[in-house]
């Protein structure tokens, strides 16, 4: 048994072992271990002030699995986990630092960029300027000054004005005034004077510049009288209407309208440009033109006021046959009212002071039509009855609102400025308005444009990197401000063709965004009234309307005199407009003279008639 035993024993293992013989055992071999090789740094800026900041960053360099991460560090300054290197508030005294980044795998292993630091430049001013124009002046003008600071280094470039002697006058700007901006010096209301105006550098005050400005005296401001005749005549600093007027008044310090955010952010308003709407000759002679005349050489010819007569001024008024008409429509194109454009006519008269302005004008073999004529004294200011409107849409002058060669060339727009927009609020009753408008044209319910509504540029937008001439302009926007008059194209603000202009240079107002104007205060209160709200009081009161002769032989003159009372404005259907209670003139036959008096509550008339034989 023992002897079965171990041979069976020694068979099974026989058996194992050749069983196991044709398996073979293979291994994978460990990786190599990772190996930093070599850490680069560099940095943007080589050269740095204390303070300044360079973005630094760190290339790792290996074999194997090696990780790519780095520590920070610098001798001086501060270094970011992402690399952003600031440099030391002082400078070092090796005049540089080292930034340093480090492998998080060998620390052994780094790199090392070099950045200079240096103090900056000492800001030195080396000069100041100082222009005024017109260096001589009445002391109902003004003249612009411009400060120049030149200087090296990061100087300031600001001036502090003064004004020798001091009770001379005012300037617009005086303490930190940036070089290039206009400043308006006007002078005190004290007849003839010598005055300085001296600009000092903010920065050092060694550094300065003084200019002598002339004033002589003004017995009276320009007058009507004053204005040259002719296409687009310059009105030689006559300024229309009194100064108290909404277009005349200095509303730079006024009061934000407590819906300034919500108007200025709101659809219709949010996010437009400027856009002058005017040009030289050459740039296309478009524009709003206009004439002055003077009507004891310019006869006066009935106007046919077609589609607003009732809202309208219906007289004769002194239109030279030559009359420029907005848009240059042909004559007898329309007749006698079909719109064709807005071709307006303005026509001021230097001998009576009134402007006559028209809205679809017509020109046929010698004969005018309108749809609508108004009259305005250009020595006071019309108040037309609330819900009336006039050659512009919401029953303003237009004229008055307008660009002009002649006043950006003489450096100072005394007052605001005319603008459109596309869409104005509306209501069941024809939309809002506020003063000084009269009517509204509203086109869209969920607006918040309204009509008369004034806008200003910032105080904060800086002008000085603008022409001498839009700076002008701009200074006006800022100051008097925009007043909306019309529905149009967006953000769209007028003026006068003239073969003066620059259009290209005109072209640089028109980047400026409508978040750079704000709202003034209205009166009344947003959305203001519609036709029905508006307030309701006395027409004027004729009291009396006489002539001197009801009959008279052909070629006697007769004087018409006339007393009323609670009225803003005064015209004779066949004269045109008038005031003064008085008018000599001399009836070719018989006529019937009709007096009408308006203020903004409604309109009077009475007749007389002279008899001619």
């Amino acid at each position: 048994m023992r002897c079965k035993t171990l041979l069976g024993l020694l068979i099974l293992g026989s058996v194992c072992l050749a069983g196991c013989g044709g398996i073979t055992k293979t291994s994978t071999p460990p990786p190599p271990s990772p190996t930093i090789t070599s850490v680069a740094v560099s940095c943007i800026a080589s050269s740095l002030q204390p303070g300044q900041t360079s973005q630094c960053s760190a290339s790792v360099s290996g074999t194997g699995a090696y990780s790519s991460s780095v520590t920070w560090s610098a001798v001086s300054g501060t270094v970011s986990s992402t690399g952003l290197y600031t440099a030391p508030s002082t400078v070092p005294t090796s005049g540089s630092d080292s930034v340093k980044a480090t492998s998080t795998e060998d620390s052994t292993k780094l790199g090392t960029a070099k950045i200079a630091i240096a103090a900056p430049a000492t800001p030195t001013i080396t000069g100041v300027a100082l222009a005024c124009s017109p260096a001589s002046i009445t002391d109902t003008q003004t003249s612009s000054c411009t400060a120049t600071v030149t200087g090296t280094g990061a100087f300031n470039n600001t001036v502090n004005l003064a004004i020798n002697p001091a009770a001379a006058g005012t300037l617009s700007a005086s303490t930190g005034v940036k070089s290039g901006t206009v400043v308006l010096f006007t002078p005190a209301n004290t007849g003839a004077n010598s005055v300085t105006i001296k600009a000092t550098s903010t920065a050092d005050s060694t550094k300065f510049y003084s200019v002598p400005i002339t004033v002589t005296a003004s017995a009276a401001g320009p007058s009507c009288a004053g204005m040259s005749t002719g296409d687009n005549a310059s009105l030689n600093g006559f300024v229309p209407f009194t100064p108290t007027t909404a277009w005349n008044t200095d509303i730079s310090s006024a009061p934000l309208d407590p819906n300034n955010a919500a108007i200025t952010s709101a659809s219709g308003f949010a996010g437009l440009h400027l856009h002058h709407d005017w040009s030289s000759v050459a740039g296309g002679n478009y524009g709003i033109p206009y004439v002055v005349v003077d009507s004891s050489t310019t006869p006066l010819t009935p106007i046919s006021v077609v589609d607003y007569a009732g809202e309208s001024d219906v007289a004769s008024a002194p239109f030279p046959i030559t009359a420029p008409i907005e848009g240059s429509p042909a004559d007898c194109s329309g007749w006698p009212d079909t719109y064709i454009g807005d071709s307006h006519v303005l026509v001021l008269d230097r001998q009576t002071c009134m402007l006559y302005e028209t809205f679809n004008t017509h020109r046929c073999n010698g004969a005018w039509s309108a749809s609508s004529e108004t009259i305005w004294d250009l020595k006071n200011y019309d108040r037309r009855p609330w819900g009336w409107t006039s050659a512009d849409a919401a029953g303003l002058p237009i004229f008055p609102g307008l660009v002009r060669y002649d006043e950006v060339a003489a450096g100072a727009i005394n007052h605001a400025i005319r603008f459109t927009m596309q869409q104005t609020k509306n209501d069941a009753n024809g939309g809002y308005f506020v003063a000084p408008a009269s009517h509204a044209a509203g086109t869209v319910y969920g607006v918040s444009n309204i009509m008369g509504m004034r806008i200003r540029l910032k105080a904060s937008f800086d002008i000085s990197s603008y022409s001498a001439a839009n700076q002008v302009i701009l200074t006006a926007m800022k100051k008097y401000g925009m007043i909306l008059a019309d529905n149009g194209s967006y953000f769209y603000f007028q003026g006068v063709p003239d073969p003066r202009w620059n259009d290209d240079d005109l072209h640089n107002l028109d980047s400026i965004q409508s978040s750079n104007f704000e709202v003034v205060q209205m009166t009344p209160a947003f959305p203001g009234y519609d036709a029905n709200t508006a307030p309701a009081g006395e027409p004027p009161i004729i009291n009396s309307f006489t002539s001197s002769a009801s009959s008279v032989a052909a070629g006697t003159p007769v004087t018409l005199n006339w007393n009323t009372s609670n009225d803003s404005y005064d015209f004779i259907d066949v004269l045109g407009g008038v005031s003064g209670g008085t008018v000599t003139t001399t009836p070719a036959k018989t006529t019937t003279y009709t007096l009408n008096a308006t203020n903004q509550y409604g309109r009077a008339t009475m007749q007389v008639t002279v008899t001619v034989h």
